[in-house]
Parts: C-alpha cells; structure tokens; sequence
C-alpha cells in the first residue's frame, strides 16, 4: 500500500486513498501516453500534408493513409488500447 506523511509521520493510505491515488496516476499516464501518440501521428500528417495541396492531385492510398492517421486515436480509452496502435503503412509512390 501507498504511503502518505501526516503531521510529519509517514502512514499508511486507507484503501479508499490509495484506490484514488492509483485511479490519479493512471489517468496521468494515459494523458502522456496518448498526447506522445497524437504528436507522432501529427508529424506524419505534417510530412503529406504537401500531398492535399489544391494544385495536386492525391492518390486513393494516399487519402487512405492520411484519413487512418487522422482516426488513429478513436476508441483508445486505455493505456493497452494506446500501446497496441500500429501506424498505417506508407503507400509506395507519391
């Protein structure tokens, strides 16, 4: 069990504290896990975005790629959801 300083003692977390004090810490590292994900996801959106420019002309596989990316983060409300994600592959070609 986790500890806690009261009145300059160190004592024990009643199992309600303790339960709120790892419920805090999960939910602080899903936030770093799924911000890290979204930062990698947007500097692959950033390397085509060249590709969506008005004046050319985007492949299917292309779009594909680009809107994969784009859903990549629906539905992951746990730290194993995040984990497990595979980024799409590159279509060959531009």
């Amino acid at each position: 069990m986790a500890t806690k300083v009261v009145n300059n003692q160190v004592v024990e977390m009643t199992e309600e504290e303790n339960n709120a004090f790892e419920n805090y810490r999960a939910s602080k590292y899903f936030n770093v896990r799924i911000e890290n994900l979204r930062q990698e996801r947007n500097f692959l959106l950033r390397e085509t975005d060249w590709m969506a420019n008005s004046d050319l002309t985007i492949s299917d596989d292309w779009k594909t790629y680009r809107q994969s990316l784009r859903d990549i983060t629906n539905g992951l409300d746990t730290v194993e959801k995040v984990e497990a994600v595979e980024f799409p592959k590159k279509p060959s070609g531009e």
